[in-house]
């Protein structure tokens, strides 16, 4: 298959975001319930994402009260708990991400340059 051809099984637009750009995030942010320190996390965590990432990221929220077992699969031991699943390494952060220079040090997000 000539790869400037265009078929439907060529990847093409339907490629993920992990497969074809290095600066899309994965997070996964682990709550129990909807506590003011849970909601306050995803609050900050929305509000970091848009200012510093702009479509390039995907915020998987798991409440371990519908779903204790998942804590297990990233090692959850605190909670609120954000995962950074993309891109490798993954990282942690605990606690309501108030502190937004300590997520983005912690999530490795160099800050967008303005034109």
């Amino acid at each position: 298959m000539n790869p400037a051809t265009p078929d439907s099984s060529s990847s093409g637009p339907l490629t993920t975001p992990e497969e074809d750009d290095a600066g899309f995030y994965r997070l996964r942010l682990y709550v129990a319930g909807q506590t003011p320190k849970s909601l306050a996390a995803m609050a900050n965590l929305k509000k970091v994402c848009e200012q510093h990432l702009a479509g390039r990221y995907e915020i998987e929220v798991i409440d371990l009260m519908q779903n204790p077992r998942l804590a297990a699969g990233d090692q959850i031991l605190a909670i609120p708990t954000l995962v950074r699943r993309l891109p490798s390494p993954l990282k942690r952060i605990i606690g309501d991400l108030s502190n937004t220079e300590k997520v983005l040090v912690g999530l490795d997000i160099r800050p967008q340059e303005t034109p």
